[in-house]
C-alpha cells in the first residue's frame, strides 16, 4: 500500500515566497495542506490540519515563525510538526536562534527553488505514516 505524501504547510507573507514555496513541495513530492500569510493563521491552521512540516518565514504579521514555531512545540498535538524556517537574516545568531525556538531547519532568503527541494525531502522523508 503506497505511503501518503506528506502535508505540509506554507506560511509567508511575501506572494512570490508563497508561490515558490509551494513550487517546492510539490516537487518533493509532497501536499500543501494550506497556505497563509500570517502566523496566526498558521497557528491556526497547523492546529486545523496537522502538517507533517510547516515552511514558515521567520518575519510574519500576526505571530513571527520563531513564535509560531515554539507555539507548535509547546501543543501535544502539534509538537511533532517539523519546522523549517525561511529568512533573510542568516547570521549564526539568527540561525541560533532558530534553533533555539524549536526548528528542524532553516534556510536563508533567497534559497533556490532545488535547495528548498532538497530541504523539504529531507525533513519529510521520516514522516511516519
Amino acid at each position: 500500500m503506497e505511503q501518503p505524501a506528506p502535508r505540509v504547510l506554507v506560511a509567508d507573507d511575501e506572494d512570490d515566497i508563497r508561490g515558490l514555496v509551494r513550487l517546492a513541495v510539490r516537487r518533493a513530492g509532497c501536499t500543501v495542506v494550506a497556505e497563509v500569510a500570517d502566523g496566526t493563521a498558521a497557528l491556526d491552521a497547523a492546529r486545523a490540519h496537522v502538517p507533517d512540516l510547516a515552511v514558515l518565514d521567520v518575519s510574519m504579521p500576526g505571530a513571527t515563525g520563531l513564535e509560531v514555531c515554539t507555539a507548535l512545540r509547546a501543543e501535544a498535538a502539534t509538537a511533532g510538526v517539523r519546522v523549517l524556517l525561511l529568512s533573510a537574516g542568516a547570521s549564526a545568531e539568527d540561525v541560533a536562534r532558530g534553533l533555539a525556538a524549536g526548528a528542524d531547519s532553516y534556510l536563508a532568503k533567497p534559497f533556490s527553488v532545488a535547495g528548498l527541494v532538497a530541504r523539504v525531502r529531507e525533513l519529510s522523508a521520516g514522516v511516519p505514516a
